[in-house]
């Protein structure tokens, strides 16, 4: 697990378990979680690796509802837990289902994932978030990878969760929406560098490569 310096006061740290990507930004007042990972214990390691970065008070975003990407939050002390509204709804009322299927094939995972409390984050989430000094933007550029993806901006670095994959194909899964995914990768605006939500972080030329392919159908 290290943390990569992508800009002033902004980070990515990254996780051999399950090829994880997460995001920390840092503010002169505050700062703000990019996704919080799969369990509460690898919350908790997580979340002392922010305070090892930073003691100023923390507020976190989901970039998206699946289990891998919140089921950490209980071990964060957050003033604020913000998601796009379809993400809330899936993780307040399917959160066990998507457990259920996960440990249907890696059972060694099952505690940990059953002892890790949901925690619903506030739908209402801000455009715009003033760090102190240093200015996020959170958007939902349409459905895509889940119906309630949310990219997170900061400068011209860009936290795109599961929109981007590095390492391996994006996963286009039941809930994604394929057209609408190769539509809202054109909308990325010109990032320096995206933060996937798997991988190492990519350039803009990456995202186009992974825009053809599933324009072309090439992941299912």
């Amino acid at each position: 697990m290290t943390w990569l310096p992508l800009a002033d006061g902004v980070f990515a740290r990254r996780h051999a378990d399950l090829d994880l990507t997460l995001g920390l930004v840092v503010g002169a007042e505050r700062c703000l979680v990019v996704d919080t990972g799969p369990d509460a214990g690898f919350g908790a390691e997580f979340a002392a690796a922010v305070r090892a970065v930073t003691a100023l008070p923390c507020a976190a975003v989901i970039t998206h509802a699946h289990w891998d990407h919140y089921l950490g939050t209980s071990a964060f002390d957050l003033e604020h837990l913000w998601a796009h509204p379809a993400a809330v709804a899936e993780i307040a009322h399917g959160t066990a289902a998507q457990i259920d299927g996960w440990v249907a094939h890696d059972p060694d995972r099952e505690d940990r994932l059953r002892r890790s409390p949901v925690v619903v984050p506030d739908a209402a989430y801000p455009a715009r978030v003033d760090l102190g000094g240093r200015v996020v933007e959170i958007a939902h550029l349409g459905p895509a990878h889940t119906p309630g993806d949310l990219v997170v901006r900061v400068g011209d670095v860009l936290f795109a969760g599961d929109l981007v994959e590095q390492g391996a194909p994006p996963q286009v899964g039941p809930d994604a929406d394929r057209a609408s995914w190769v539509e809202v990768l054109g909308r990325l605006g010109d990032p320096r560098v995206v933060v996937p939500g798997h991988g190492d972080p990519v350039d803009l030329a990456f995202v186009r490569a992974q825009r053809q392919g599933l324009a072309r159908g090439d992941h299912g």
